[in-house]
């Protein structure tokens, strides 16, 4: 294919590798999602099942939430107009991150624009050269990209492989720097869970940093959604604690929960922090609101919810004969492995009215791709019974199943 006529001639190469991947039966085209976040939902003009959001608990379409936002604009405007270190702290922000520092039973806490910037922006502050990061293999994206940017050696060990692990950090044992041992509490491609507890005994004997991207956990995981450290007890054991406000909670942003020390200096040291203006009142003012229904009776309701609709659909998948891997969460591949395949299977899928997002390399391992489904509290029983004969249908015509 011809590249476009106001394509400049430094640029001709973007075109050509964007060839290779149609060629490849790899390109993709942005889904336009018309309309709400809701279980069934409108996508390119047409009506399917929503397996593919990260909405666990349906908080994007809430009442309450939405309540909560639009009163903030009419006390504190649409934007705060500034970074959080001239005029853009309002009493909102802080009031926000005192009720998550309370929710995950921390001292402080510091919200930033995404979880991605959370984690990259405080993996960078705290490590620099000479320091050493030890990381689980299939951590998120945003924990390599702040390794990279700290300068620090990276140590990697085979996905939740304690034993690795612990070679690593006995090799390390009189390394001269700071050491951070980090992993993600719900691995966001494959629904597993991390090992925690082994790692924070780790952790302790080899004089680590503790850190946890709860982004997949937060929500979900622990009463009231507090995450794996309260799912497993570890409440003082880790050190960094963070987490999204853009899944479970339903609003935008990530967050960083610890020590008094910690949060006062990733406000003189997080980039993120430093260099980009502070979160619009509405959505500060829903992720109050988000909190406040998670730790109640209602939110512990959405919670269960989510589990039982979790639970069904697996039970379902897996008497299919679909290939989950070792998803212990709601989010629940269904491994296809070839990338080319995935992605008909998505095409199909949606063609029969479900939308289930196909995931190749390099998100995955080449012979890993797959179509990653989460359900919600908000899917009803009929919705699942009808995705499920959907994929049947749909992954017999293409010999995934049998």
């Amino acid at each position: 294919m011809s590249a476009p006529a106001g394509t400049r001639p430094q640029l001709q190469y973007l075109h050509e590798e964007l060839d290779k991947l149609r060629e490849q039966k790899l390109y993709q085209k942005l889904r336009i999602l018309q309309g709400e976040q809701r279980p069934v939902s409108t996508i390119d003009g047409k009506q399917v099942i929503n397996l593919s959001s990260n909405n666990y608990l349906g908080l994007t379409t809430h009442r309450g939430l939405r309540k909560a936002a639009a009163a903030a604009i009419k006390t504190h405007g649409v934007g705060s107009g500034a970074v959080r270190t001239i005029i853009g702290t309002m009493d909102i922000h802080m009031a926000l991150e005192e009720q998550i520092a309370r929710f995950k039973h921390t001292e402080a806490c510091v919200v930033f624009q995404s979880g991605f910037v959370a984690n990259a922006g405080t993996v960078q502050a705290i490590l620099g050269e000479g320091d050493l990061i030890v990381s689980d293999e299939l951590n998120h994206a945003s924990i390599i990209d702040g390794g990279r940017l700290s300068k620090a050696e990276r140590k990697i060990f085979r996905h939740k492989d304690l034993n690795q692990c612990e070679e690593i950090l006995k090799e390390t044992a009189g390394w001269q720097g700071r050491k951070l041992l980090i992993t993600d509490g719900v691995f966001s491609m494959d629904g597993d869970i991390a090992p925690l507890p082994p790692l924070c005994d780790l952790a302790e004997k080899y004089n680590c940093i503790m850190m946890v991207d709860d982004a997949h956990a937060s929500g979900v995981l622990g009463k009231g959604g507090r995450g794996t450290v309260d799912h497993f007890g570890m409440h003082g054991r880790v050190d960094v604690q963070v987490g999204t406000l853009s899944k479970a909670v339903g609003s935008l942003g990530g967050y960083v929960c610890g020590s008094r020390d910690l949060i006062e200096f990733l406000y003189h040291r997080a980039r993120p922090f430093l260099f980009s203006t502070s979160h619009p009142p509405s959505v500060t003012a829903t992720c109050q609101a988000a909190f406040t229904l998670l730790d109640s009776p209602d939110g512990e309701k959405l919670i269960k919810k989510l589990w039982a609709n979790t639970k069904f659909f697996k039970k379902r998948l897996k008497k299919l004969g679909f290939n989950t891997g070792m998803s212990e969460s709601p989010i629940t591949p269904i491994i296809v492995g070839d990338a080319a395949l995935a992605h008909e299977f998505s095409r199909q899928l949606f063609e029969e009215g479900l939308f289930a997002q196909s995931i190749g390399y390099p998100t995955v391992a080449k012979d890993k791709a797959r179509i990653r489904t989460i359900v919600t509290a908000t899917h009803k029983r009929k919705d699942l019974e009808t995705a499920l004969e959907i994929l049947e249908r749909v992954a017999k015509r293409l010999n995934i199943l049998s």
